[in-house]
């Protein structure tokens, strides 16, 4: 059985990147799908979804320095389903995209190439 998925979007917010305890460098941000369809008025309708991604080690290292607010990217990854407790004690769920590939799809800024990421060390430590 395999899980993989394949979103074709819009960056959201420049990406975000930390290193853990143990190392490992880990980049979050978030891409917008979009789709259109007619309602039950035969009014066109647009809907937009918005999907949390994480990208680690190399591959997290190149979305950082060259993934910008905006810019059209193909991720590949798996789906990751989290569980946590907040602070006011409610049960919470959480959905990621644990990027495998990063695929950079419209021009970069000026001060940067485009092309696309999948350095090969980039397997998720967990």
């Amino acid at each position: 059985m395999t899980n993989i998925v394949i979103l074709v979007g819009n960056v959201g917010v420049d990406p975000e990147s930390r290193t853990s305890q143990s190392g490992t460098s880990i980049t979050n941000f978030s891409v917008a799908t979009s789709r259109r369809y007619r309602n039950d008025a035969g009014d066109l309708v647009e809907q937009t979804e918005w999907h949390r991604i994480t990208a680690f080690n190399g591959l997290g290292k190149t979305v950082a320095q060259y993934v910008k607010k905006g810019m059209k990217v193909s991720v590949q990854g798996r789906l990751h389903y989290s569980k946590w407790t907040d602070q006011t004690g409610q049960t919470r769920y959480g959905v990621d995209i644990y990027a495998s590939e990063v695929e950079f799809l419209s021009k970069a800024p000026a001060s940067t190439a485009g092309g696309s990421a999948s350095p090969e060390d980039d397997e998720v430590p967990f």
